[in-house]
């Protein structure tokens, strides 16, 4: 009896664990890790601190997998709506509201804690505004404005920036550069996934910009002209002494075949063109961000 309640536990346990992978969005997560990672390690600018790095890792985590939490307990009325989110923990009710809002409370307020304590003060400020702003801006604001994409690249191009304060104490162009670069890339990346899922977005509720305009014209264009301001701003690590001549050229055949994959899209907006565009924006952003720490000057 003694090892079937163990193994029960277990299991329960296992099947609660699987479930909080989901709720933490752990794809989304491991790129905000990704990005902190580099803002960190090209922050340091000579020896890396490896101890300082793994508790601004532990920190982030722990607000990033808060903010997804809460971010799914918020809209769990509209993830019933939608096929690809229906499923999820809270609409299907394999987890308690209640039991999310304190994991994710815990998670948060620790993770801010942590950086503040651990790390230095700038550490836990970013890690904050990034919560608030995801949280209390850009969540609600999906079901008022199409705006809502770029104030949500707000928060999402802070992960560098965080990463960069952990390891220097402070702002400085080139972390305003970091952000700018990941702001940008990020609005030809919600794009396309926004264009793929439109129907579910409509059924929601949610004012994505492929709602308002069916046929995907000002959704090709916002892609195209995002994507072209990203490829100088993407070149200026080099002229900031960050990075240099290979991460330049890399950068510019990156933006260059970004650029075409959303132009790609204006031209023919559909699922294939969309998709490509998608996968172009998976491929392009840690390829970039390894060249600049690989080539750092």
């Amino acid at each position: 009896m003694d090892l079937m309640a163990e193994t029960s536990t277990h299991s329960l346990w296992q099947r609660w664990c699987q479930q909080i992978g989901v709720l933490t969005k752990a794809r989304l997560t491991s790129m905000v890790l990704i990005t902190t990672v580099a803002g960190f390690y090209l922050g340091s600018r000579g020896a890396t601190n490896y101890w300082q790095l793994l508790c601004t890792l532990v920190g982030t985590g722990m607000v990033a997998s808060a903010a997804s939490a809460l971010n799914q307990l918020m809209e769990r009325e509209w993830d019933s709506k939608m096929k690809r989110t229906a499923e999820r923990p809270l609409p299907t009710g394999r987890l308690h509201p209640d039991e999310v809002l304190i994991f994710a409370f815990v998670a948060a307020v620790g993770g801010m804690i942590f950086l503040t304590l651990a790390v230095n003060f700038l550490a836990g400020l970013v890690a904050a505004v990034t919560l608030a702003s995801y949280l209390f801006i850009y969540t609600p604001l999906k079901r008022y404005s199409t705006l809502n994409t770029v104030v949500g690249a707000i928060p999402g191009a802070l992960p560098p920036v965080l990463g960069w304060v952990a390891a220097n104490s402070k702002f400085t162009v080139e972390s305003l550069v970091l952000f700018a670069i990941v702001f940008f890339w990020q609005m030809p990346h919600f794009l396309a996934i926004a264009w793929r899922c439109r129907h579910d977005y409509a059924d929601a509720g949610f004012k994505m910009l492929p709602i308002t305009d069916p046929s995907g014209a000002s959704s090709g264009r916002q892609a195209v002209l995002y994507a072209s301001a990203l490829l100088p701003i993407s070149l200026w690590p080099t002229f900031l002494h960050l990075a240099g001549a290979v991460y330049f050229y890399g950068a510019l055949l990156l933006g260059m075949m970004f650029l075409w994959t959303a132009w790609k899209f204006l031209l023919c907006r559909d699922d294939i063109t969309s998709r490509r565009l998608f996968l172009a924006s998976i491929i392009y952003l840690p390829v970039l961000l390894l060249l600049m720490t690989l080539d750092m000057t």
